[in-house]
């Protein structure tokens, strides 16, 4: 059976407060819940999603080509047919022959992927993101937050889950998302709710047949911040242990990774047993045991908070999207063709002279010869040669739309470090995560891969730069 070697988690920087949605509508509907954090407008689940999974795979000892299995959880997918795992695993530089599965339908598929990654001596990587919406004045879109968690799952590592059970109760209405919206709602059924929630994730823990007061910290499914309290008495624990294993009142309902954000969070800070419950028309309930997993921080520190207007700008809500014509057109075949350069900075060697070309084409930039490239992966650090904001009606046609919902961003030339540490090859990239003006010549960078823009109905999602650590 494997176990839990390393994790990482995701949060978006931006957050949208609840008393910014009150000035804005007049109320607020997100029990519990002080802030949720925002996708940027270049980010999805997907993008979420790698960032975890890469903070995982640095922190703990297994090499990505070494990961056997990817289990992906999410019930916000970037596009509702076509699965996520291929691009992650090319994004990640896993092994073409890595299974792949994606859980989704249910906000415990989380905690379900988790407990599947332990069911065999397969190496595991388990991915779960989510960033839930409602209708602009639901309590589902005042709730709905954004995360990512991931785990690297091994034989010996020392992270155990002694014991997990399911148990299954559907209950109608009590949150859905119909067939073709972008939408979760439910019945509103305020009794409803509650007992479903807390008789459903009594009944899943009974299973378990443990003394949940064991526990140093229990992490709920969290559609609200007042819900998860509302079990304490069914549970035999105390608020403050539901506390430790809970985000919800920061970051929001983050959906599938909603409890796994609260397990990560109670392992750093220092609990070494949590009881941690996913649920949705049924609940699936794990021991997880610490033993020494190494832990990854969990995002950018400095947060960035959005008025209503640049909230609804973010999201796409007010902006025109692509202008007609779209922009510099590149097809999908000659953009799959380049996807180890644009996902893993996939360099060339020139065999004779060493230099390094990026993109590994054409002749060599330094003797000028035409030669056949041997293959490096850059490290993906970098330094900031120039720089410049680019503003409203600056960006090339196809980014006009991001810089409509970002607002001003970065573009950097950036020199990149060689596989030697000696070595650099200059490009141009856009700069995220950080203020505009933030920016400067030797600033040092670190690649990331974000959305970059959509042709064809089709994202294409590619490497930008953040501000390094």
């Amino acid at each position: 059976m494997s176990r839990i070697e390393s994790v990482g988690t995701y949060v978006p920087r931006y957050r949208l407060s609840a008393e910014t949605v009150r000035e804005a509508w007049g109320q607020f509907h997100g029990a519990g819940i002080t802030e949720t954090a925002v996708p940027g407008a270049d980010e999805d689940t997907l993008t979420m999603g790698y960032e975890a999974a890469s903070r995982a795979l640095a922190a703990g000892s297994v090499d990505p080509r070494g990961v056997d299995r990817l289990l992906v959880a999410t019930t916000t997918p970037p596009t509702e047919e076509e699965a996520m795992g291929p691009r992650l695993v090319s994004m990640l530089g896993l092994g073409a022959a890595t299974q792949t599965r994606q859980l989704t339908g249910s906000t415990r598929a989380g905690v379900e992927a988790l407990v599947a990654g332990t069911q065999t001596d397969q190496t595991t990587l388990v991915v779960a993101t989510d960033a839930p919406r409602g209708s602009p004045d639901g309590e589902h879109e005042h709730a709905g937050g954004a995360g990512a968690f991931a785990a690297v799952l091994a034989p010996s590592a020392p992270g155990e889950i002694p014991a997990h059970a399911d148990h299954v109760d559907p209950h109608p209405g009590t949150r859905f998302r119909p067939a073709g919206s972008a939408e979760t709602t439910g019945l509103g059924v305020t009794d409803y709710d509650r007992s479903a929630f807390v008789e459903t994730v009594g009944q899943a823990v009974d299973t378990l047949d443990i003394d949940p007061s064991t526990a140093d910290a229990v992490a709920l499914q969290s559609p609200n911040g007042k819900l998860p309290y509302r079990a304490t008495g069914r549970l035999g624990v105390e608020a403050d242990t539901i506390q430790r294993g809970t985000v919800v009142h920061e970051v929001g309902d983050a959906g599938t990774a909603g409890p796994l954000l609260g397990l990560a969070t109670a392992f750093a800070d220092g609990a070494e047993r949590v009881l941690v419950v996913g649920y949705s028309d049924g609940a699936t309930a794990a021991v997880v045991e610490d033993g020494g997993v190494t832990h990854t921080p969990t995002g950018d520190t400095e947060t960035v908070d959005l008025s209503y207007g640049e909230y609804l700008r973010m999201r796409g809500e007010i902006t025109s999207g692509e202008p007609d014509g779209g922009g510099a057109y590149v097809s999908v075949p000659s953009w799959k063709r380049t996807l180890a350069q644009r996902h893993r900075l996939v360099a060339g060697r020139c065999p004779d002279c060493d230099a390094l070309s990026f993109p590994p084409e054409g002749a060599c930039q330094g003797c000028h010869t035409l030669v056949e490239y041997d293959s490096v992966e850059l490290p993906g650090t970098g330094t900031v040669e120039a720089v410049t904001a680019i503003g409203q009606g600056g960006a090339p046609t196809e980014f006009v739309e991001q810089q409509a919902r970002s607002g001003t961003y970065v573009s950097a030339v950036v020199a990149l470090d060689g596989p030697d540490g000696e070595q650099t090859v200059s490009i141009p990239a856009q700069v995220v995560g950080v203020d505009p003006d933030a920016v400067d010549i030797g600033d040092r960078l670190t690649a990331t891969v974000r959305r970059l823009y959509t042709q064809e109905e089709v994202t294409r999602y590619g490497f930008k730069m953040l501000p390094a650590k």
